[in-house]
């Protein structure tokens, strides 16, 4: 950029000298000027590579542990799960480059057994006896951040949803930041185990009240709750009574495996995807 400025200002000179000359140089100095700064401000933002960020935030009142498990064909995070605590944030970056995809998640209830030291979740346990995943994903129920991102400065748009169906253990919400297109939040903001039917309902092991609430696909395995068999289309799998329970919940996150119309969103070029547990309703 400071070669372009140099190489504009003889030019500038030769064809005059007066006041008017002078007060297009300055503009157009300023204008490069500005232009640099903004390319530095987009570069700082999505990374020196360009790849996007996730950015966790717990507004929860209780700690999380998050998870998160990369595609088969995308490689891992930097960290597979770690520990939040209430009002805490923590982010990581995207792989640089290639397409990737993979599910961000949040466990509760985690402990480690203090005489074999190992770790597991009331919720959403991944299986380990680690905090971190390790390349396994969680046991059900569970609402997941499913994400699917262009590989950078390929034109194409990310894909991102809140997924119950698998299930629900924590209000979530995942919402680009920079991008250009639709870019609306995906969501499941409200409590699904307020509402949960009784024979979905996952109670705590201490006798204590609703922690996850089953998706009837989880629940019973049947072909047309799990869309599977000859339910296996968009025509022969529609809504049911139990996954309207979610809908009703959370319109905008999937509630059954071919909720597509109203729970697949696209974004183009963000910096950032902020994924919030428990956010506001």
């Amino acid at each position: 950029m400071a070669m372009a400025v140099a190489h504009l200002l003889p030019q500038l000179s030769a064809e005059g000298n007066g006041a008017s000359r002078n007060r297009m140089a300055i503009l157009l100095i300023l204008q490069l000027f500005l232009l640099t700064v903004l390319c530095s401000i987009t570069d700082s933002a999505l990374g020196v590579d360009g790849a996007a960020s996730f950015i966790f935030t717990n507004a929860c009142k209780h700690a999380v542990w998050v998870g998160a498990l990369h595609g088969a064909s995308s490689p891992p995070l930097a960290r597979s799960g770690f520990y939040l605590a209430p009002s805490a944030t923590s982010s990581m970056d995207a792989p640089s480059s290639g397409t990737w995809s993979g599910t961000l998640w949040a466990r509760t209830g985690c402990v480690a057994d203090p005489a074999t030291g190992r770790f597991s979740c009331a919720t959403a346990d991944c299986g380990t006896g680690d905090v971190a995943c390790q390349g396994r994903g969680p046991a059900p129920p569970v609402s997941l951040v499913e994400v699917t991102l262009a590989a950078p400065g390929s034109g194409r748009p990310d894909f991102y949803d809140v997924s119950l169906v698998d299930g629900f253990n924590v209000p979530v919400r995942v919402a680009p930041s920079g991008g250009g297109g639709d870019c609306r939040p995906a969501a499941c903001a409200g409590d699904v185990n307020a509402v949960c039917p009784g024979d979905l309902r996952v109670v705590a092991s201490s006798g204590g009240g609703v922690v996850a609430c089953k998706s009837a696909c989880i629940a019973y395995g049947s072909a047309r709750y799990c869309c599977t068999g000859q339910y296996g289309t968009p025509a022969m799998c529609g809504p049911t009574n139990y996954s309207q329970v979610f809908k009703s919940a959370c319109p905008s996150a999937y509630s059954y495996a071919y909720d597509d119309a109203t729970s697949t969103f696209t974004c183009s070029g963000p910096s950032s995807y902020d994924v919030t547990f428990c956010p506001a309703n």
